[in-house]
Order: structure tokens, then sequence, then C-alpha cells
């Protein structure tokens, strides 16, 4: 098959409204041949091997399993980082919490703890952008952490440390200048989870019990212990949640809870300083 016949077979067979575009960046995985050379070669004779591990994709992509997968990697705040089953993959509302992040935590050698970091991509592209930072970043899945130290490895990022721990539960006592994370905050019965790429990520990473709420919650009543005074917690959430995270940080003790909202102008990152 040529070129311009394999995209237009996997055009017409994928469901997305990307499908073009989805089609051409299968097609420069496979092949190993960049997306100018496609549109530039559109008669190019493709091997068989390549012609049969592209239709295995597309086939996959028909059935729903996340491009991010296929490709193994997804930008995040102008990382490539890899990704595969083992990890959640990396949003665009994530980048919210690592803007608010940098705008709001001024230190120059800032000591940093980074709960439930999967990838790494909170704490990999916190330490791209301040280098003189020392990140810690947890995760209580072992499969995860294997991910993470690939992706540190291959941005060779030098001031990150990732450690295998259930929230504080394995972490030294220590003080923080900042606690962030993005942990599980989807309910369990949600419709949400039987949509999209979410059917195929890792569901103990989605998921929490009380409404969402109870990782949150725990991260904000654990983390006084953790913060030296003076120090910020910043949580990402769903759009419903931010509320009730306000109020509890109020309720601990907190000072300046807030909510800062994400491109679709929904509640999206909530946090407050340690007095």
């Amino acid at each position: 098959m040529t070129i311009s016949e394999c995209l237009r077979w996997a055009t017409a067979l994928l469901p997305s409204d990307s499908a073009n575009l989805e089609a051409h960046l299968l097609l420069a995985h496979v092949s190993g041949l960049g997306r100018t050379t496609l549109y530039a070669w559109p008669e190019r004779e493709l091997t068989l091997g390549v012609v049969q591990q592209y239709q295995a994709l597309v086939n996959q992509r028909q059935q729903g399993v996340p491009i991010a997968y296929l490709l193994g990697q997804r930008e995040f705040y102008g990382l490539d980082l890899q990704v595969d089953q083992r990890v959640l993959i990396p949003r665009p509302e994530t980048e919210l919490l690592v803007d608010v992040v940098l705008e709001h935590t001024l230190l120059e050698h800032a000591k940093v703890l980074d709960l439930g970091t999967g990838s790494g991509a909170i704490a990999l592209a916190l330490a791209s952008q301040r280098p003189k930072w020392s990140i810690s970043a947890v995760d209580q899945s072992e499969q995860a952490l294997a991910v993470a130290k690939a992706n540190q490895q291959n941005l060779r990022s030098k001031n990150v440390e990732f450690y295998r721990s259930n929230w504080f539960a394995s972490i030294p006592q220590q003080s923080f200048d900042l606690i962030v994370s993005n942990p599980p905050y989807v309910e369990p019965d949600s419709e949400y989870l039987r949509q999209g790429d979410v059917r195929f990520e890792p569901i103990n990473a989605l998921v929490a019990q009380n409404n969402g709420l109870a990782d949150l919650f725990a991260i904000i009543d654990q983390a006084p212990v953790y913060l030296k005074p003076g120090g910020f917690i910043w949580l990402e959430h769903g759009f419903q949640q931010a509320e009730h995270l306000r109020q509890r940080l109020i309720d601990r003790g907190y000072h300046g809870a807030t909510t800062c909202r994400d491109l679709q102008g929904l509640d999206r990152v909530t946090g407050a300083q340690w007095p």
C-alpha cells in the first residue's frame, strides 16, 4: 500500500473528530517518516511490515485505545513524556496547576513535594522551570514510578527524586515549602469513567471514595505536619469540589484558601497557605 492509500483507509475508519491528524501521527510513528514526508510523497510504497503495524494501531484506536498510549508519549508543559497504560495521560488542565505553583512560589531554592506523581509530569515540569528547586515526588505504584524515572532519565532532570509511598506514609519527617498533588478525585459511580480515554487508564489513579473527596481530604489533613510555616498546598480537583476543599482547608487552619479556574472557566485548582 502507498502512504495515501493507508491514510485514506485509516481516516475513514477512525471515529475521532481528529481522524486525519491521528492517521498521520500513527503512520509517522510506525514508519519512522516525518509528517512532512507523508504529505510530500503520498505515492510512496510502504513495506508490508509497516502496513501491518499501522493497521494494528488503527484498529486499536478504533476500539478507543488512547492515541497517547499508541504513540507512547504525550507533550506536557513543553516536555515530551513517555506514557503507557501504567499511568494517567497528562492533561492540559493540569498545566494550570504548574502555572499556579510557579506564580505563587517565588523562593529560589524551594523544597517541593509532589504526591501521586504518576508519569512525573508535574514534578518534571516544575523541575524544568525551576532548576534550583529540590523536588521529591512519590507514588504508591512501582509501575508508575518506573515510567516517571524513565521520563526523568530522558529529560536529564537533576533536581527530582522519586520515592514509593502511599501519600505521606513512607516520607521521612521533613518540612516542605510546597506540597502539590493531582490525586484521584472522580466519584466511583461517575459516568465519566465510561467515556473516552479514561476507560483505558488505571482506575486507582482516577477514583476516590466520599464522592471523589477522600484522597483530597486526606492530603489536606496530613499536609501540615510536612509544611513549613508559610508553605503552600495546591491541589487539582473536579470542577464541583472547590467549595468543599476551601472549607476543609479553613477548618484545618490554613489561611487564604483560593480556587483558580481552567481555560474552560471551571474550578480546577485550589490551595492555601499554612500559617
